[in-house]
C-alpha cells in the first residue's frame, strides 16, 4: 500500500482550489455509542466543486456524511460550512446553512405522491447570490425538466415508483429546498445504466449551475468522470487524495486500496 497521506498541509495540490470555501472538516473525530469510527479526518472542498469520497464498505465514507449533518455521536474536531463552524449545531441548524442529505436509503414517503413528495421540502436557504425569491430552489417545472420520468409519474404514489424514480424523487427533493450543498450517497447503487446515465447528467447540470457536491460512490466508473477531486477513506481515515489530473497516475494506488 502507499504511504498513507494524513499529513496536513503536506502538498498544495492536494487542498481544494484557491476561492470561496463551501466545506472545511479539520481533525474530525465521530462516535456511534463507544464506537469510535472517524479518526481526525481532514477534508476540504471549494464552491462549485464536486468531490467523491471513495473506499471499501465500512471504510467511514457515509459515516463522514452523517457526521457533516450531525446524525452521529459524539463528533469532535471542526466543520466549517460556508465559513461558518457547525461542530456543535443541531441537523436542523445545519441544514439551514444550505446542506442538502440524500441518503442511501432514499427516505421516500411512501403515501404520499411523486409532486406531493416534491411539495413537502421547506425552504432552507436561498443560494449564494441568488435573490430572496430563489429561496424554494428548483421549481417544479425545472425539476420535470431535469427529470422527465417524475413528471411523467408525477401522481403515482411513492410506492408505485421503480428504484431509479425513487432515487430522482430523493435528490430532486432537495433541490427543492435551495441547498447549495449536496451530501449525495451512493446514488447509483442498484441502478439501472440508463438511470445512472441521467443522474451523471444531472451532477454535470448542477455543476454547471454552481452547486458543490460531495459523493459517496461504490461506482467509480459513474464517480470519475464526474469529480473534480477524490479522497480515500480506511478504516476511518483520508488515506489518499488527489485532482482529477492525477487520476491516471493514481490508479495503481486504486486497484490496492479498491480493488478497481
Amino acid at each position: 500500500m502507499s504511504t498513507v497521506t494524513e499529513q496536513r498541509g503536506q502538498d498544495a495540490s492536494l487542498a481544494a482550489p484557491a476561492g470561496e470555501s463551501a466545506l472545511d472538516i479539520a481533525g474530525l473525530q465521530t462516535w456511534y455509542g463507544e464506537s469510535h469510527i472517524l479518526h481526525g479526518v481532514d477534508l476540504n472542498v471549494a464552491r462549485g466543486e464536486v468531490v467523491t469520497l471513495l473506499g471499501r464498505n465500512g471504510a467511514g465514507r457515509t459515516t463522514t456524511l452523517r457526521a457533516i449533518m450531525g446524525l452521529t455521536g459524539r463528533r469532535t474536531g471542526s466543520i466549517r460550512i460556508g465559513g461558518r463552524e457547525t461542530i456543535n449545531m443541531p441537523t436542523y441548524r445545519i441544514a439551514h446553512c444550505g446542506v442538502g442529505y440524500c441518503p442511501e436509503e432514499r427516505g421516500i414517503f411512501a403515501s404520499l405522491s411523486c409532486e406531493e413528495n416534491l411539495l413537502l421540502p421547506p425552504a432552507i436557504g436561498a443560494k449564494s447570490g441568488s435573490s430572496k425569491s430563489d429561496a424554494q430552489g428548483m421549481s417544479l417545472d425545472e425539476i420535470y425538466t431535469m427529470f422527465p420520468n417524475l413528471a411523467e409519474r408525477r401522481h403515482s404514489q411513492g410506492t408505485r415508483l421503480s428504484g431509479g424514480e425513487q432515487q430522482m424523487l430523493a435528490v430532486a427533493r432537495i433541490l427543492r429546498t435551495g441547498a447549495n450543498l449536496l451530501l449525495l450517497d451512493e446514488i447509483s447503487e442498484g441502478l439501472a445504466p440508463v438511470i445512472v446515465q441521467t443522474l451523471a447528467r444531472m451532477i454535470v447540470t448542477l455543476k454547471s449551475r454552481g452547486y458543490t457536491i460531495v459523493m459517496v460512490e461504490q461506482n467509480f466508473r459513474f464517480a470519475a468522470p464526474l469529480a473534480d477531486r477524490f479522497y480515500v477513506m480506511e478504516h476511518g481515515r483520508i488515506v489518499e487524495r488527489f485532482g482529477v489530473a492525477e487520476l491516471e497516475g493514481k490508479m495503481p494506488v486504486l486497484h490496492d486500496l479498491l480493488g478497481v
